[in-house]
């Protein structure tokens, strides 16, 4: 895999009001920095990744103040309402200048916590796979259905059943269509899937969390901290 074979993608257009704070989610501190740049840090020891593309909102008033000095990442104020448009504006964008066979790794900037060495195995397994594939977690808990008053109403297998990380690399060429196809999909995976491919589940991190809600904020800095440590 060409190091320049490979563009990753990050998808910051969201406002991430459940965190309760005025500013977006992405832009929230973590261990003195704003949560996005961490996930950049990462991604930029990547030598095989040959850009970083940060997808942002027009209206984005928080990337020049709290991110003046970063130019590890090019920046594109094409976001679009959801999370599944950003990334379509930004494939849309970048289609007019990569090789359709060109690798489009996405990864949430809500994940703050990935490594270097864990997105470096990820490509070393996805390198000559035919469709891409995604970092995921086999699933440990016991899962249940609920009724509409909030009441068991069964205990659902849980063999085979696997929970979807971030990054999920795939060509240009499948992601694109695969998304125009399928607007609502809720990952990257779930249109590739919707073309009868078969996205490579790649053994994930459990401290890849996704911050979504407060408590999460440090829990991802405890794992932040625990990283840097010798």
């Amino acid at each position: 895999m060409q190091e320049t074979n490979v563009i990753a993608i990050l998808p910051a257009a969201g406002t991430g009001t459940r965190l309760g704070d005025a500013r977006p989610k992405q832009y929230l501190d973590i261990g003195g920095r704003p949560m996005i740049r961490h996930a950049i840090e990462a991604l930029a020891r990547v030598r095989r990744i040959g850009s970083i593309v940060v997808i942002l909102s027009e209206s984005d008033a928080h990337w020049d103040a709290l991110m003046p000095d970063e130019r590890r990442a090019q920046t594109l104020r094409i976001g679009g309402a959801t999370r599944g448009e950003t990334v379509r504006n930004g494939l849309r964008a970048l289609a007019a200048t990569c090789a359709p066979d060109t690798w489009m790794l996405v990864h949430d900037a809500a994940r703050p916590c990935i490594r270097a060495p864990l997105i470096e195995q990820f490509l070393d397994e996805l390198e000559a796979d035919p469709v891409g594939g995604l970092l995921a977690l086999p699933l440990a808990d016991t899962l249940k259905s609920a009724d509409g008053l909030q009441r068991v109403a069964a205990t659902l297998p849980r063999e085979n059943v696997w929970r979807a990380q971030t990054p999920q690399m795939f060509r240009l060429r499948d992601l694109l269509p695969a998304l125009e196809a399928m607007p609502d999909a809720t990952d990257e995976a779930q249109a590739i899937e919707a073309r009868g491919l078969q996205p490579k589940l790649v053994l994930g991190d459990s401290a890849n969390i996704k911050v979504t809600y407060a408590p999460d904020l440090e829990l991802a800095e405890m794992f932040l901290r625990r990283k840097v440590q010798p």
